[in-house]
């Protein structure tokens, strides 16, 4: 009979990650330094562009206006139509490209400075500065039982934060529909539902994202957090720490010689950390978290001024900077971005500049042909016309592609700016100047007023079989 072992209880060594780990809040302690003054001058402007821009008048209407009911997008003194969409994706094409060369040259530097999550959660933390204070008494207040002082102050912060996003929500419906109007609309309850709808929206959006994900945007929800790796070479510009000089790092005595202890300029004060919005250690390399603001940077600086020790221990610079290599700044990557954005930025500049005010569509009419009272076939045709031009026109029709084409109808009219006309006319040929059963006919309209005002359309002119 076998001797039955017992078997302990053995608890296993936990050398994994629990991917369903609970989010450790961030709380970022308050700093000083260069970069928090640019990236402070950015977001301002850019904070101020989106609020501004919706309230500026142009004539008798708003600025930049996006009529959807009418289908006109009004740009400062230019009216784009569904019709010139194509340059819309131009836009973000080459938006796109300006990115990538962007991040090829200096990293997420897009992210740190003009992201609007990135300028939005600057904005909202500011606010939990401003009502609950710095860092140390954000933990301990969070820690602490619910009192009439955390009441306060935490409804304080969330009432900042909800203004915000409803600034932010009716500024963004206000560029389509007239922002003048839209705040009393809402308050007498005059506003469409949707505009109640898309309000409480981008509200919330904005509550939660810059107020409550924040970092979980640019980490995982972010998809130019998860490309841009593949962007880099060790010749971009990064922001990183410099081992060779930091470690091994630690605290040290006033005055001491640190370095005959074994000890680099990295004091470990853990400041780095601290000032991060996304709450990574950039001591530890780069890393897909990181979003290039430079908060490290002027932390880092600040401290190694008060210790006595060079700057730039953290600092903006390059993987072959790092490792005593020289730093290539003409790559054929980045010469390759810019060529493509430069060009493409031309051609859209071309295309705008050169943009036609008129627009010209040709329906044939379902009868073939037929044959009119002067014994001449005939086709009919309805002129789809489009003024696209902010002011009145008249416009000369005309008519060619075959010999003793006689145009019937109106061959000018007058268009009001933005209105689309129906004109109804025929083309009418003798039979013996009719090549073949399908013919090419072409038709032209231009302003009277402006001769680079024109636009031509190609159609079908049908007659009988021809043997």
């Amino acid at each position: 009979m076998t001797e039955q072992i017992p078997v302990k209880n053995i608890t296993p060594k936990k050398d994994s990650v629990d991917l369903y780990a609970k989010r450790e809040a961030i709380y970022t302690r308050a700093f000083t330094g260069i970069f928090r003054n640019i990236r402070i001058v950015f977001g301002v402007f850019l904070f101020l562009l989106f609020l501004g821009t919706a309230w500026l008048q142009w004539g008798d209407r708003q600025a930049v206006w996006w009529n959807l009911p009418e289908r006109k997008f009004y740009i400062f003194g230019a009216t784009y139509w569904p019709q010139d969409f194509m340059l819309l994706s131009w836009v973000l094409i080459i938006c796109a490209f300006g990115l990538f060369f962007i991040t090829v040259f200096a990293g997420r530097v897009w992210c740190g400075y003009a992201c609007p999550q990135s300028v939005w959660t600057w904005i909202f933390m500011w606010c939990e500065k401003v009502t609950e204070g710095d860092r140390n008494a954000r933990m301990k207040l969070d820690k602490a039982p619910m009192s009439a002082n955390k009441f306060l102050r935490k409804a304080a912060k969330h009432f900042m934060w909800i203004s915000i996003g409803l600034i932010t929500g009716l500024t963004f419906v206000g560029y389509f529909t007239p922002i003048r109007e839209l705040p009393l609309e809402l308050l007498t309850g005059q506003a469409d539902g949707w505009a109640y709808f898309w309000v409480g929206f981008f509200t919330l959006l904005t509550y939660l994202n810059a107020g409550w994900l924040r970092e979980q945007v640019c980490i995982h929800m972010c998809p130019y957090s998860r490309f841009q790796s593949v962007m880099f070479d060790k010749d971009t510009l990064i922001v990183s720490y410099d081992p060779e000089r930091g470690e091994k790092r630690g605290p040290r005595r006033k005055g001491s010689d640190y370095k005959a202890e074994g000890l680099g300029d990295c004091i470990d004060c853990k400041l780095c950390v601290h000032v991060c919005p996304t709450g990574i250690d950039i001591r530890d390399g780069l890393q897909i978290a990181c979003i290039g603001c430079a908060a490290c940077i002027d932390a880092c600086d600040d401290v190694m001024l008060k210790v006595g020790y060079p700057k730039g221990l953290i600092s903006y610079t390059t993987e072959h900077n790092l490792s005593g290599q020289k730093t290539k700044l003409i790559r054929p990557r980045l010469i390759g971005y810019a060529a493509a954005l430069l060009i493409m930025s031309s051609l859209f500049g071309y295309a705008v500049f050169n943009r036609t005010l008129v627009e010209l569509n040709v329906i044939k009419d379902r009868t073939p042909y037929r044959e009119n009272l002067e014994g001449r076939i005939e086709n009919v045709y309805t002129l789809k016309i489009m003024n696209k031009d902010q002011k009145d026109h008249v416009y000369m029709i005309e008519a060619s592609g075959l010999n003793g084409l006689a145009l019937e109808g109106k061959n000018h009219i007058t268009a009001a700016a933005g209105e689309i006309l129906s004109v109804p006319v025929s083309i009418s040929v003798d039979i013996e100047d009719i090549p073949s059963s399908t013919n090419t006919v072409e038709f032209k309209i231009y302003s009277t007023d402006d001769e680079d005002i024109s636009r031509s359309a190609e159609s079908r002119f049908l007659g009988p079989s021809i043997r």
